[in-house]
């Protein structure tokens, strides 16, 4: 089992879109890389500087990082700077934030293909995870509680893995 934590816009989104693929066991949205002390959702938005970020657990024989990784691509705006869909904010900026050394190169060049592909600079944090607050009960699997929940990913995107 593994660990990665990805920041990208509203965690509600993106926890669902990851929840569908076979090999991830599981996820918790939560605030990370931001001050060492618990925030509320509130202070999130009053720009605590934490992201909104999901951990991903996940079975390497059933999914790679790679995969992973490349999926996150699909449902963010990687050149946007503290925005992604309509939501603005410090806590909405993007981020893969690592656990441990060994994942460093998968993601790199991953991160590399991605800014080749943009043919420019990410604004993508790639940094290690410095700390994870794990948000509020009802913000976890927010979009299966409230189907009608905003979400800035496409709603198409959430049944690609059971195609």
């Amino acid at each position: 089992m593994k660990t990665i934590y990805l920041a990208g816009g509203c965690f509600w989104g993106v926890q669902k879109f990851f929840d569908q693929y076979d090999g991830v066991v599981s996820t918790e949205v939560g605030y990370a890389n931001g001050p060492d002390s618990a925030p509320s959702y509130q202070d999130v938005c009053n720009n605590s500087g934490h992201a909104e970020t999901i951990r991903i657990d996940y079975d390497e024989d059933k999914i790679s990082l790679k995969e992973l990784l490349n999926y996150y691509f699909m449902v963010i705006d990687p050149l946007s700077v503290n925005k992604q869909g309509n939501d603005r904010g410090i806590q909405y900026r993007t981020g893969i934030y690592y656990v441990s050394e060994d994942q460093l190169p998968e993601i790199q060049a991953v991160y590399h293909e991605q800014e080749e592909k943009a043919g420019a600079k990410l604004a993508v944090e790639l940094e290690p995870l410095t700390n994870f607050f794990a948000a509020e009960e009802y913000h976890q699997k927010y979009l299966d509680k409230n189907p009608g929940g905003y979400c800035h990913i496409p709603g198409s995107y959430f049944t690609l893995g059971k195609e």
